[in-house]
């Protein structure tokens, strides 16, 4: 059975970082997945305008969910400014109708990122929605789609009551096509702020293997006990 999985990340490129390597690992097994920004994540770079940023960092997701075999989707709201509305979630649910995933991916909803805690309650009711009646006047159209699962990825800026509960191996083949992609995008070298976002996720990834008992593993917070997962197949 093809799994289909929706990764929903506030930016650009958040969700490229997370829960990327578990994409590439997915897509490797024949799933479909697609990564979804709800903002661009214009406002990100400290010399650039956001107008011209936001060109860049739609054409690095694009360039990132090709290199993974990902579908990509930006919705047009504004970085930092991201409105934790019924409007939003519906859009979002609608993406959920076309998409039909098993498995949403999200933010934790505790974050120093505004943005990030909006993303994580507009996945939660937007997968509320995806499952209502709807009518066209309600602008979600498709049909009703229940999600089986949500998972919470580790970001560096989501950690306050953060606790892992899931660890999904990440193998070399996967690992490397996330570097290969990964290494595209500006703000994940360190070109914007200096945070060096290739080298802690990688970090991280080795820290949560030896946990899991892997080489690499990513960790996801998810209802239930902790477990090793492929979160593939059947």
């Amino acid at each position: 059975m093809t799994r289909t999985v929706l990764a929903v990340g506030a930016h650009i490129g958040d969700m490229d970082l997370t829960a990327g390597p578990t994409l590439a690992k997915l897509v490797l097994e024949g799933a479909d997945a697609t990564i979804v920004a709800l903002t661009p994540g214009e406002r990100g770079h400290p010399r650039l305008p956001p107008s011209e940023y936001k060109k860049q960092k739609i054409a690095e997701g694009e360039a990132f969910a090709t290199a993974i075999g990902a579908d990509f989707i930006v919705l047009d709201h504004s970085d930092g400014f991201l409105p934790d509305t019924d409007d939003v979630a519906a859009e979002l649910a609608a993406v959920i109708r076309e998409k039909q995933p098993d498995t949403l991916i999200t933010h934790w909803k505790h974050s120093i990122h505004r943005d990030h805690e909006h993303a994580a309650s507009l996945t939660e009711r937007a997968r509320f929605l995806a499952g209502l009646p709807m009518e066209p006047a309600d602008g979600v159209d498709g049909p009703r789609h229940s999600v089986r699962s949500v998972l919470h990825a580790e970001n560096w800026e989501d950690m306050e009551g953060f606790h892992p509960s899931l660890y999904v191996p990440i193998p070399d083949e996967a690992f490397y096509r996330w570097v290969s992609a990964i290494r595209h995008q500006a703000f994940a070298r360190g070109e914007t702020y200096g945070f060096r976002y290739i080298d802690y996720y990688t970090a991280l990834m080795t820290t949560r293997g030896c946990l899991a008992g892997y080489p690499r593993a990513c960790a996801f917070h998810t209802k239930g006990t902790p477990e090793i997962t492929k979160l593939a197949g059947p």
